[in-house]
């Protein structure tokens, strides 16, 4: 059971402090998979290196699920339960263009700014399930932020990597809803492995278009694995074990300082300064984020899209 805030404030903050720790740590470790990722855009185009990421990434969940991911997909076609093995695979669509998405944004804007711009999504998700004014406040906030952003970068922020983060927004609201979808329907991390499956297969073919034969040297292919241990696996394992003991409204807060995390990184990984006006759009899009999760996200969707954010990009 998660421990509630009322009762933290009763015993002090220190039950607090593990699963807050948790959260830190695998936000550095989504976010420094993501920094390694744009560094080796100098030697791989995205898409390439989008596919050695999820490929890494499905390998290793394949062979710590792969038995089970087996049974789900067994039992699926016994039963004929197409609406249950549409739900996996639209998930892992979402995934696909998420992931396929951000790295295109990675390449063109700073780090810091594509991760804002993406929060977009899970704040839609957010503010769709609050009924009160205070929904539209955090709308605003948010819009305020991405203003912004666009003013603090005077001009010079690519519009193409602007509509690439975008549409990872949209991918990472899907992947929420859809992932809540097919958590209901697929028992234990079946369709979590599945879904990551059909993301990887989804994006090789422009991946081994853009990179072959290049992707293949074994130094790549090990930097591959570097990002899908580091942006899925390790940050998974760590927010599940911060979702175990605390509410999921409070674990949302504290996931939405996944931007700033993201610019620090950038900062120190890639040497990308942000100016004053565009670290002020990142903590309205921060504040807005935090305030809906904390407002009023079905719990469901939010448990589910929160235990899954380490698989995003």
């Amino acid at each position: 059971m998660g421990v509630s805030t009322e009762q933290a404030g009763k015993t002090g903050w220190a039950p607090l402090a593990l699963p807050a720790g948790l959260v830190l740590a695998g936000a550095v470790s989504v976010q420094s998979g993501a920094g390694i990722a744009a560094r080796l855009f100098s030697q791989l185009p995205p898409a390439a290196v989008t596919t050695l990421r999820l490929w890494a990434a499905a390998l290793i969940m394949l062979a710590v699920g792969g038995r089970g991911a087996a049974r789900a997909v067994a039992d699926l076609a016994r039963r004929r339960a197409w609406r249950d093995a549409v739900a996996s695979t639209t998930f892992g669509i979402f995934l696909a263009v998420m992931n396929f998405a951000i790295y295109q944004a990675f390449q063109r804007i700073p780090l810091g700014i594509a991760v804002t711009v993406e929060f977009l999504g899970p704040l839609a998700v957010a503010v769709a399930g609050v009924r009160r004014l205070v929904g539209l406040a955090w709308v605003a906030l948010a819009a305020a932020g991405v203003l912004l952003l666009a003013k603090g970068s005077s001009g010079h922020l690519d519009l193409a990597g602007v509509a690439f983060a975008l549409l990872s927004a949209v991918g990472w609201a899907g992947y929420i809803l859809f992932s809540r979808a097919t958590g209901e329907r697929v028992p234990g991390s079946a369709g979590l492995v599945i879904a990551m499956c059909v993301a990887a297969v989804l994006v090789t073919g422009p991946g081994v278009a853009a990179g072959a034969p290049r992707m293949f040297r074994p130094d790549l292919l090990a930097i591959g694995a570097a990002i899908g241990l580091l942006s899925s696996v390790i940050p998974y394992w760590l927010e599940f074990e911060a979702l175990r003991r605390v509410p999921a409204r409070v674990f949302g807060v504290w996931m939405s300082a996944q931007p700033a995390v993201a610019a620090l990184i950038g900062l120190a990984m890639l040497g990308q300064r942000l100016s004053g006006g565009e670290w002020a759009g990142i903590c309205c899009v921060v504040v807005a984020s935090a305030g809906a999760a904390r407002g009023g996200a079905p719990s469901g969707a939010l448990r589910w899209g929160a235990c899954l954010a380490g698989l995003r990009a």
